[in-house]
């Protein structure tokens, strides 16, 4: 039986992934743009989570954090999955640590499924004044 590529349903990257008592996941600080004053920021963990669904068959999700030249990899985390069913779904937490941005500018997260390109979606790093200092 030959394996039916699932489709990526949802992906979102976030501060944290909790799993809760229910068994439900709550996702913390939902990040659509990193806002800085200076160079370099880093972060202790960032957190891609995504959801597959529609498929059958054992695949790999490989997800990047790409820098703003596409030219770095500043994050990478792989996994192994299994869908049983076409009614199944499978929801994966990749977990980037130590993650440091040195520029910038428009940075990419790629999802790959089996070594193909899914999803590419950009992640602003934007410039923001700190409080009581003039923009220089």
């Amino acid at each position: 039986m030959s394996a039916i590529l699932p489709d990526l349903q949802a992906s979102l990257l976030c501060e944290d992934v909790r799993a809760e008592i229910s068994g439900q996941q709550t996702l913390v600080g939902v990040i659509t743009a990193i806002p800085a004053p200076v160079m370099p920021v880093a972060f202790f963990k960032l957190c891609l989570w995504t959801r597959w669904c529609g498929g059958e068959g054992t695949f790999t999700q490989r997800s990047l954090i790409l820098s703003s030249d596409d030219e770095q990899i500043l994050a990478e985390s792989r996994v192994e999955f299994t869908l049983n069913e076409l009614d199944s779904h499978a929801t994966n937490v990749h977990v980037f640590g130590g993650v440091k941005f040195e520029h910038f500018g428009v940075h990419q997260i790629e999802i790959h499924l089996d070594d193909e390109l899914q999803l590419r979606f950009p992640l602003p790093v934007v410039r923001v004044n700190q409080p009581g200092h003039s923009a220089q």
